[in-house]
C-alpha cells in the first residue's frame, strides 16, 4: 500500500473526523496515559475502564457496538445518533484520524495510506466542509499532549527493553552459550496479543497498563515518567536476587515481553521491533 506523507502545512479536508465513520471497524490501540484519560472522562477508575472497554489487558479499545451498513461494529464508547460519549478523553488515534503518525530520526511525520484521502469515499459530505492545514487540524483536536504521551511511552518502551538486554548480556547468560532467549524474543514478536498478555501475566500487565500513580497528574510527560520509575523499581525488586542462567533467561523473556506488549499498544511494528532488538543483542555477543 502506498503511503502519502504530509507536512504540517498540507491542506486537506481534515474536519471529516467528526463525521462518524471513524467510530466503526477500527483497531484503536492505547497507551497507559490514554487509558487514564478515558477513565477520567468516563468517571471510573483506569482499571474499571480497562476491564470493561478494552482488549488484551488494555492495549486496544473494544469495538462491540451496533454494526454499520458494512457490518462493522461501533466503538464501545459510541452512542448511535450522538457520537463519542467520551470525546474529550479520546486517544491520539482518534484525534489524528484519518492520519497516521510516523517517527523518523526523532521527527514526527503525518501520513495516510493510498493515493486518495481516505475519508472521501465514506464521508462525501466532507467535500462541503472547510479545509484545514494539518497543523491547524492537530491544534483543534488537542493532539499535542497526547503526542507527548506517545513519545514518552516510546522512550519507556526502550527503557524496559534495556533491562532485558542487561539480563541477557551483562549477566553472563549470553556468554554461557544461551540460544533460547533470542529465539523466544522472536516468538513473542510474532505472538498474538492475547497470548503475549497471558505469557507476561496479570501482575505485569496491570503494572504496565493501570499503574498505581497516587499523585494527581494532569501532565502526560510527568505521568509517563512516574510510570517508568514504578516499572524500573518493580523490575529491580523482582530480579535483584536471581542467579541461575535459567532464572536470567526467564527474567529476560518476561521483561522483553512487557516491552513488546507496550509496543503493540503504541501502534508500533512489534515484529519489526523484536527483530531489531535481536540484531542488537547478536551484535553484542548473544547467540540464536
Amino acid at each position: 500500500m502506498q503511503t502519502t506523507k504530509l507536512s504540517a502545512n498540507s491542506i486537506l479536508p481534515l474536519t471529516c473526523s467528526r463525521a462518524g465513520t471513524c467510530c466503526f471497524g477500527k483497531a484503536v490501540m492505547l497507551n497507559p496515559w490514554e487509558l487514564f484519560s478515558f477513565s477520567k472522562e468516563k468517571k471510573v477508575t483506569p482499571r474499571e475502564f480497562r476491564d470493561l472497554y478494552t482488549d488484551f489487558g488494555g492495549i486496544r479499545l473494544t469495538f462491540n457496538g451496533k454494526e454499520d451498513k458494512k457490518g462493522q461494529k461501533a466503538c464501545s464508547q459510541y452512542i448511535d445518533n450522538v457520537g463519542c460519549s467520551v470525546h474529550q478523553g479520546r486517544p491520539l488515534a482518534c484525534r489524528l484520524y484519518p492520519l497516521g503518525r510516523q517517527i523518523q530520526f526523532d521527527k514526527a511525520h503525518y501520513i495516510y495510506e493510498g493515493k486518495q484521502f481516505p475519508c472521501l469515499t465514506d464521508c462525501a459530505e466532507v467535500l462541503e466542509l472547510p479545509k484545514l492545514s494539518v497543523g491547524e487540524y492537530l491544534k483543534g483536536q488537542g493532539a499535542n499532549p497526547f503526542e507527548k504521551a506517545q513519545d514518552e511511552y516510546l522512550i519507556m518502551m526502550q527503557n524496559i527493553a534495556d533491562i532485558a538486554f542487561e539480563l541477557l548480556l551483562d549477566s553472563g547468560l549470553a556468554a554461557s552459550g544461551d540460544t533460547k532467549t533470542l529465539a523466544t524474543w522472536r516468538e513473542m514478536g510474532n505472538e498474538l496479543p492475547e497470548n503475549l498478555a497471558h505469557r507476561i501475566g496479570k501482575d505485569w500487565v496491570d503494572s504496565l497498563m493501570v499503574p498505581e500513580i497516587k499523585d494527581e497528574v494532569e501532565n502526560p510527560t510527568s505521568f509517563a515518567q512516574k510510570h517508568n520509575n514504578l516499572l524500573q523499581l518493580k523490575a529491580q525488586k523482582e530480579f535483584e536476587n536471581i542467579q541461575t542462567h535459567q532464572e536470567l533467561h526467564e527474567a529476560s523473556i518476561l521483561i522483553m515481553g512487557v516491552a513488546l506488549h507496550l509496543s503493540r499498544g503504541l501502534g508500533a511494528d512489534t515484529k519489526g521491533i523484536a527483530e531489531h532488538w535481536i540484531d542488537i543483542a547478536k551484535s553484542n555477543g548473544a547467540k540464536e
